[in-house]
């Protein structure tokens, strides 16, 4: 009489999806990285002892030294609070605008995948017309008709950015729609708010969550280029993209106020595609089995 096996309980999902992440080295990377940005901006500016705003024209622009890191602007104004500082901003623009391209594009999704037929026809097409526009000139657009403000720039970013995560969430409701536990969800008398709360939600979250981690990425290169534009945040505030765009102006003979700025920006947009790709290989254990065995 052979003795009974016992094999391992498996996993939950999400303690299972971070069994899987931590174990990619690019992906941890990614994090370390983008957390300890994250503390430096947050912590950086009280800690250091110039402000954003100090000008100092006797100084102009010095190349780096021990007094001042990464040197200073034109105006003398110390560059490595200017870009801590201005990680701030472009780091919230890039989490707040793509919090509201997340909750747009969730809900028109699931409303147009659930509810199929004729709706989800029409809300389709209304997707691909704003498709066929231009994302940077709608924004521009929608900054000069209705101001230029901190607020609307966050919303005006998010607006535009939300018609890729639709059509991933239209299309992972339709596989679901016609599942077994839906229709009995319906028999119930459930109501649809309650069935994709509940039902829908949970199991589309895994392409959500991969798609919402490259979308921050995309924003913050679209807020930089509106800076660059001179159409993101207004002086003296600045954020990465107004800093690289400072330093494109008096590249050859200050090229410090262009190559500081553009690594911080390249690094932090690496490590947001590192943790993107490192959440797509984490949900899909298929994918990480693939791998695995090569």
């Amino acid at each position: 009489m052979t003795a009974p096996t016992h094999t391992a309980p498996p996993r939950a999902f999400w303690p299972a999806v971070w069994h899987r992440l931590k174990h990619n080295r690019f992906a941890m990377a990614g994090i370390i990285v983008l957390v300890t940005t994250a503390i430096c901006c947050i912590v950086g500016p009280w800690l250091s002892p110039y402000t954003y705003a100090q000008i100092n024209l006797d100084l102009g622009p010095a190349p780096p030294s021990r007094a001042n890191w990464f040197g200073t602007d034109v105006l003398g104004r110390d560059l490595l609070t200017r870009m801590l500082y201005g990680g701030r901003i472009s780091l919230l623009v890039g989490l707040c605008a793509t919090a509201v391209s997340l909750l747009v594009g969730f809900t028109y999704g699931a409303i147009s995948g659930y509810t199929g037929g004729r709706v989800d026809t029409i809300m389709m097409r209304a997707v691909d017309t704003l498709y066929a526009l231009p994302f940077s000139m709608l924004v521009i657009v929608l900054l000069v008709v209705f101001g230029n403000n901190f607020v609307l720039l966050f919303v005006a970013i998010g607006l535009v950015e939300w018609l890729t995560m639709a059509r991933i969430v239209r299309g992972q409701v339709l596989s679901l729609r016609e599942q077994a536990f839906i229709k009995a969800g319906r028999v119930l008398g459930y109501t649809t708010t309650r069935i994709i709360a509940r039902h829908v939600l949970p199991n589309v979250m895994g392409p959500v969550v991969v798609y919402t981690t490259l979308t921050v990425p995309q924003v913050i290169l679209l807020e930089s280029f509106l800076s660059f534009l001179g159409l993101g945040v207004q002086k003296p505030m600045s954020s990465w993209g107004g800093l690289i765009h400072d330093g494109a102006v008096s590249m050859e003979s200050f090229p410090w106020l262009l190559i500081a700025p553009g690594l911080l920006l390249s690094i932090t947009l690496f490590a947001l595609n590192f943790v993107g790709d490192g959440l797509r290989d984490a949900l899909d254990p298929r994918f990480v089995a693939k791998r695995t065995s090569r």
